[in-house]
């Protein structure tokens, strides 16, 4: 009788243990996210570090699956549309290649194939206080402001100027270096280049050959113009000099008086 008792307690007991583990598979089941396959494709990137100006072969680009539903627009799923082409920006391996960054294929390839179109790219001579230490490195932004003589109206005399002709222009190149050293340490250069629109050649060509021209650096993410006010050289300096008291006119100076005699007659003169 005990061993019968025994027997059906251990059943129950085995029954009990299937029914609450089948509870817990099917609880876990529940909270357990299901997960779905990611439908992908194929897109162009870089295989290496690329500078700029470098005409894309196919040891440059590599294919790699992409989230089909967040390709980046401008994007290439074959990399033969790709060759042959230069970029206008430097990128990163691994960085997704994009219409916006490559040059058309006639453009060619180099420092002209980054230049976009209706844009001008013009070069002017430095020096160490000009490049503003070294530190005027491709990529970076600069105004340019330029010191001359004006001459005065109706007279021989003239008076030196500075100006702010141009705001916010993107440094090319430093030197024949279209990128900036990956520390960016500076670099001593004779020559620097600007993009500039056609008219701010003009404006710059003249200044740089009629007056002598600065470089202001300037933080690349500042895109707004001051348009600061000329400043003349008689101004700069008279402004040191002690103001007038408001409301007392300044005393006129003492006459020179000279006494004239002719014959007999005596006759003072003022001057």
């Amino acid at each position: 009788m005990n061993r019968t008792r025994l027997v059906l307690a251990i059943g129950l007991a085995v029954i009990f243990g299937l029914v609450a583990s089948m509870y817990v598979y099917r609880q876990f089941a529940k909270a357990t996210p299901v997960v779905k396959a990611v439908e992908t494709r194929q897109i162009v990137v870089s295989a290496m570090r690329i500078p700029l100006g470098t005409r894309l072969e196919a040891k440059h680009l590599q294919l790699i699956p992409w989230a089909a539903g967040d390709t980046p627009p401008g994007m290439f799923s074959r990399v033969e549309d790709c060759l042959n082409r230069a970029l206008t920006t430097s990128i990163v391996e691994n960085e997704p290649i994009l219409e916006g960054k490559l040059a058309p294929k006639e453009a060619g390839a180099g420092l002209p194939a980054t230049i976009p179109e209706g844009m001008r790219a013009l070069s002017v001579a430095t020096n160490d206080v000009v490049a503003v230490a070294g530190f005027v490195l491709p990529g970076t932004m600069v105004d340019v402001l330029v010191t001359g003589s004006i001459q005065g109206r109706g007279s021989a005399s003239s008076d030196s100027v500075t100006r702010a002709i141009l705001e916010n222009i993107r440094v090319l190149a430093a030197g024949q270096k279209v990128e900036q050293d990956e520390e960016g340490k500076p670099q001593t250069v004779s020559v620097v280049t600007l993009m500039v629109t056609p008219e701010e050649a003009n404006k710059l060509a003249m200044a740089s050959i009629e007056g002598k021209i600065q470089l202001a650096l300037r933080n690349t993410i500042d895109v707004r113009k001051a348009a600061p006010p000329a400043v003349l050289r008689t101004q700069l300096f008279a402004a040191g000099a002690p103001p007038r008291r408001a409301g007392k006119s300044v005393p006129a100076p003492a006459p020179f008086v000279v006494e004239v005699i002719v014959g007999t007659k005596r006759e003072s003169k003022s001057f």
